[in-house]
């Protein structure tokens, strides 16, 4: 997820980066609008004449190895939930009928003999507990000999991304007992701490006397953090750019960051996506110079790291130990190669990471052969005997790309139920064609293959790609040259189990308009909208609400149709020009981002990371029933840009949602993000991650917990103290039927 900044004390937002100026079109439209919400109407406007991912289960025979959506039990409803209200109360609501309960957050102990969380500030050992900003997830079902079951329902392994820290300049003030240090250098022990709650927890579930919990004392509970050694993998393993200190032969990294989306291949492992990893180093002042304006400094630049950039925690001050000066970037060695320095770290983030949920003995793998960027989750589509398996991936930041992975190997069934898991990894993730998408005005698009066969990027002057080691490392590069489209931020994706089609959620771009200036993108087909959202009396521009994309695959692997599925949107908007998917007071929302679909009742869950809306109400989950690539019409915009011209956009745009279609069925506490979901086989319980409430409390107001944004879970009657946490629930019907009917 990308962090929003909804408070003055977040004036920085590391994640909302734009590094991308590359002249890629958007498309050959240009076009403007300056809209408001709420019934105002600014400039002059025209007229107009959607994570958990889907990875998939598979079964030990040949043909497709997708099972089918099973159907809910006949009398039940797909969304027969009475619609949960906006709300801005502190407080989990789901409908009636349904009950949420806290089972893990922040600080709690995985491991025996570590104690319960004070939360004031002064426990340690975060390596044994709970980390920070719980976000994608997956299940791993465990059978009664504690093995694996793909088919266990009532107990099993979480595999939780923990994303990052809730921050106030330098410090995360919520970890530390006076709020921390907020000038540079930074004591070393309140860095120990940040660097600990980030990476991944797995720890042991089960349900007993029809509660859940998780098991504190489990020998299969484990942590991975942001300095547990790693091994690179795939084609940029062994490369020269991977050389450090650390690993001279550019074979091992230290550390998963900034965690965010997450997959489950289907031979049963974890993949979680590195997003926004480029903030937690900082580069010299004269950097560029010192690395002889080498072609590194534009890989730098374009992943959002120019010389004098400063950190995003400072955790390069905590003094002259290689767990510290990692984080400085910069060229301070006099070797050639980087092997004296961490010149090169930075390269060893930016991946997805294979983990074996099962076996915390296996040192996990970063598997570079699906690109460098800022990844969000990884989604397979369709699971077929005999064929290669596609891995599609989204890069969240203003104006990336969306990308597709196919491997070299076809699969084989077998490898669904292999011993050694991360073998079969090696198998299908670490050879195939990596491709990023082109969407066309009338609904087409193409996959682009980035490799050295493509003249656009062997010919390409602002980058000489070398071999692909170079292009997987480089990947946003790569994209850039072939003229990718531009995206508001593509965010998770999933694949609907029905029919194959893959969604993506656009949460949203600041940087969109009719008369663009630097930085700024024109609207285009696939990115339609450019307005003006008035949260109270502050002007949002560009598509400060979001939208999401499907993508139909063709009968080849390089074509693709697709459609705007939702447009997000407040219902009194106009409904020419912003909510044009119709939606009503029951199924508004703004800025998708985590994105699942239940294989037990075909249901699209959407969450929310929204700035927005958040005057209106806190960030939600909605349940919808999806349809297919095509079912709705094309729609134009014409928008009159300040000069007095027109332009107009066409956009293939989905059926309309109804009542029936799409509910909003949660809205969490006050200041914080609906992230991460996963299910039991069954489709009987969900597990649902609320990230970072509270967040915007500010460090001055620490002393009083009256002032603070948040007190969940506390609260809810979960844990000691009243400092907020992020924390996963879980939410069972109270008939024990499906979830969402």
């Amino acid at each position: 997820m990308t962090h929003r900044v909804d408070a003055p004390e977040q004036a920085i937002d590391f994640n909302n980066e734009n590094a991308n100026t590359s002249a890629n079109p958007t498309f050959e439209s240009v076009l403007g609008a300056r809209l408001s919400r709420r019934g105002l109407l600014r400039g002059s406007v025209g007229s107009v004449g959607t994570a958990m991912l889907a990875g998939f289960g598979v079964s030990a025979c040949g043909g497709s190895d997708d099972p089918a959506v099973t159907p809910p039990p006949t009398g039940s409803k797909l969304l027969g939930f009475g619609a949960v209200p906006k709300s801005l109360a502190d407080v989990v609501a789901v409908p009636a009928g349904y009950t949420a309960s806290v089972i893990f957050a922040l600080g709690d102990p995985i491991a025996a003999g570590v104690a319960a969380y004070k939360n004031d500030g002064t426990d340690g050992d975060f390596d044994k507990r709970a980390g920070d900003h719980h976000d994608g997830m997956e299940w791993f079902g465990l059978g009664a000999d504690g093995k694996r079951s793909d088919n266990a329902t009532e107990r099993g392994l979480l595999a939780i991304n923990h994303e990052a820290t809730t921050d106030e300049k330098l410090s995360s003030y919520f970890l530390h007992a006076n709020g921390g240090t907020t000038t540079l250098p930074r004591p070393a022990a309140e860095i120990d701490k940040e660097t600990a709650i980030h990476g991944i927890a797995v720890i042991e579930v089960a349900k007993s006397g029809g509660k859940w919990a998780y098991a504190q004392n489990s020998a299969l509970n484990f942590r991975l953090t942001s300095l547990s050694p790693i091994e690179i993998s795939g084609p940029a393993r062994g490369s020269a750019q991977l050389f450090t200190k650390f690993s001279p032969t550019g074979t091992t990294t230290r550390g998963t960051l900034n965690n965010c989306g997450t997959g489950r291949t289907p031979w049963g492992t974890f993949l979680t996506g590195e997003e926004n990893w480029f903030g937690y180093f900082t580069r010299g002042a004269a950097d560029d110079a010192a690395r002889g304006n080498d072609k590194s400094v534009t890989s730098l630049k374009r992943y959002g790291r120019t010389q004098g950039a400063a950190s995003r925690h400072g955790w390069e001050s905590g003094g002259a130990d290689d767990k510290y000066q990692r984080w400085n970037n910069s060229k301070t060695g006099t070797s050639v190669d980087g092997t004296d320095d961490y010149r090169n770290e930075m390269n060893g983030m930016g991946y997805i990471v294979e983990i074996d949920a099962y076996d915390k003995t296996r040192m996990a793998k970063k598997r570079t052969g699906l690109g460098r960027f800022a990844h969000e989750s990884a989604a397979f589509g369709k699971v077929v005997a005999g064929q290669p398996l596609s891995i599609y991936m989204g890069d969240d930041s203003r104006g990336e790309y969306i990308y597709k992975f196919v491997s070299t190997a076809t699969w084989n069934a077998a490898d669904a139920n292999a011993n050694d898991r991360l073998a079969i990894g090696d198998k299908y993730l670490d050879s195939g064609k990596l491709y990023a998408a082109k969407f066309n005005a009338d609904g087409t698009g193409s996959w682009v293959e980035l490799s050295l066969t493509n003249t656009a990027i062997s010919g390409y002057a602002t980058y000489k790609f070398a071999d692909a080691a170079d292009i997987v490392i480089n990947t946003r590069l790569a994209a850039d040259a072939v003229g990718a489209t531009k995206m508001d931020r593509p965010e998770w994706n999933a694949v609907n189990p029905a029919n194959g089609e893959v969604y993506f959620t656009l949460t949203n771009n600041s940087a969109r308009s009719a008369n663009p200036g630097s930085g700024q993108y024109l609207p285009d087909a696939a990115n339609p909208r450019a307005y003006t959202d008035m949260k109270g009396t502050t002007k949002q521009e560009g598509n400060p609400n979001g939208h999401m994309v499907r993508l139909k695959e063709g009968t080849s692997v390089l074509a693709f149709t697709w459609d705007v599925y939702l447009f997000g949107a407040e219902a009194s908007a106009d409904k020419t020009l912003i909510n044009i998917s119709a939606l009503t007071d029951e199924q508004d929302f703004s800025s998708p981002d985590g994105l699942a679909f239940s294989k037990a009742t075909g249901i699209c869950w959407i969450q929310t990371d929204d700035g927005a809306y958040t005057d209106v109400s806190n960030c939600m989950m909605m349940a919808a029933v999806p349809g297919q690539v095509g079912d709705g019409s094309k729609k134009t915009l014409t928008y009159t840009k300040t000069d007095g011209s027109k332009f107009d956009v066409v956009t293939p745009v989905g059926k309309a949602a109804t009542a029936d279609t799409l509910k909003r069925f949660l809205v969490g506490p006050k200041g914080c993000e609906i992230t991460g979901l996963t299910e039991t086989p069954d489709g009987k319980t969900i597990f649902v991650n609320i990230q970072h409430p509270g967040e915007s409390t500010g460090m001055a107001n620490l002393a009083d917990p009256a002032k603070f944004q948040s007190q969940w879970p506390a609260n809810a009657g979960y844990g000691a103290g009243k400092r907020p946490r992020s924390a996963t629930i879980v939410i069972t019907k109270n008939d024990g039927g499906n979830i969402g009917t």
